[in-house]
């Protein structure tokens, strides 16, 4: 078993001085080109890999984030984390990501394990039902945190979230624009705030346009979750010509389910996602979206992290990024009642 390299035998191996090979690992000190040079290949050949958590103790600062989310295997969730990654990175930050799954009690674990191992800041989607305990476990601790998508329960956590409301207004006057009239709400089945916000800025637009009350259909947000519920609400109200959805994966599920009734997405039914994941543009038929750039907005939550972690007497921000709809074609006007070929 080989035995891991020390400071002290790459200064010995380069031939200088442990202060010297220390400064040239920290990148400080005014240390020749040359010898720096040397230095840093050495390390390289001994594989030497600075103690981060000994360099933290020594100057107080930590260089890791921790992430903590839920789903990260939603597409949207990844594409999140890789903006936030790289951000980071070029910040000079790791991030470390942890799964929650929407569990209270797991997330307050995984929280703990971020303190106990001196995270410099958190980004963080609180899970459904988060006990005040947890928010006064970060504030003792003056952790720099910022709330993802879900606002916190206090008014001293920075926050980056979205127009949830105002993007589901425009995806729904879209499809009443288009001449729909028996339009619903498919995704999503927490009573959490971005998903209410959601739901209101469509039932909003029915009700300012007299279309008829509201149809919200819960799914979880995937694509075979999605599949099954458009299954569903076809088999159970068959006038449905369009549907808002909560998320593009649900939105794609919906898509392919129409596809095995033999139905053709956008000329039978025509669907709305949300969030403008990679998929969404390649999806057969690619699919109309309401747009937020997953993984730009990864990187707007990371700089409000950064920015705090540098400034952290600043007050409170709060960021809600608009929608952008994006026509593509899963959306047109409904068929003619009267086309038999309609049946």
């Amino acid at each position: 078993m080989s035995v891991k390299p020390k400071l002290e035998t790459v200064a010995r191996e380069a031939g200088v001085s442990v202060a010297t090979a220390s400064q040239v690992m920290r990148g400080t000190g005014r240390i020749s080109e040359k010898t720096r040079k040397r230095v840093l290949q050495t390390a390289k050949r001994l594989n030497y890999v600075p103690d981060g958590r000994a360099a933290s103790m020594r100057s107080g600062e930590s260089r890791e984030i921790g992430f903590a989310i839920h789903q990260i295997a939603n597409p949207f969730n990844a594409e999140v984390i890789s903006g936030a990654s790289d951000l980071l990175e070029s910040e000079g930050y790791l991030l470390s990501v942890l799964d929650a799954r929407d569990d209270a009690l797991r997330q307050r674990q995984q929280l703990e394990a971020f303190i106990r191992s001196s995270r410099a800041g958190l980004l963080w989607v609180p899970a459904q039902d988060t006990p005040r305990t947890t928010y006064e476990l970060l504030a003792t601790h003056s952790l720099p945190t910022v709330t993802f998508l879900r606002r916190a329960d206090v008014d001293s956590i920075d926050h980056v979230g979205i127009q949830n409301a105002a993007a589901t207004a425009i995806a729904t006057e879209h499809l009443a624009d288009l001449g729909h009239r028996h339009i619903a709400f498919l995704g999503g089945t927490a009573q959490v705030e971005v998903r209410n916000e959601r739901i209101e800025g469509y039932t909003r637009v029915l009700t300012e346009r007299g279309l008829g009350a509201p149809i919200v259909w819960d799914s979880e947000d995937d694509k075979p979750s999605g599949m099954q519920a458009m299954m569903d609400l076809r088999a159970a109200h068959p006038e449905i010509t369009a549907i808002v959805c909560n998320g593009d994966m649900v939105a794609i599920g919906a898509s392919l389910a129409l596809i095995r009734m033999g139905l053709e997405p956008g000329r039978d039914v025509s669907i709305v996602g949300f969030d403008d994941i990679q998929d969404a543009g390649i999806a057969t038929p690619p699919l109309t979206t309401m747009a937020i750039s997953p993984y730009d907005l990864g990187r707007k939550l990371a700089r409000v992290v950064v920015d705090r972690i540098k400034e952290p007497d600043m007050p409170a921000a709060l960021s809600l990024v608009p929608a952008r709809l994006v026509v593509r074609g899963t959306t047109v006007p409904p068929r003619d009642d009267t086309d038999p070929a309609r049946g």
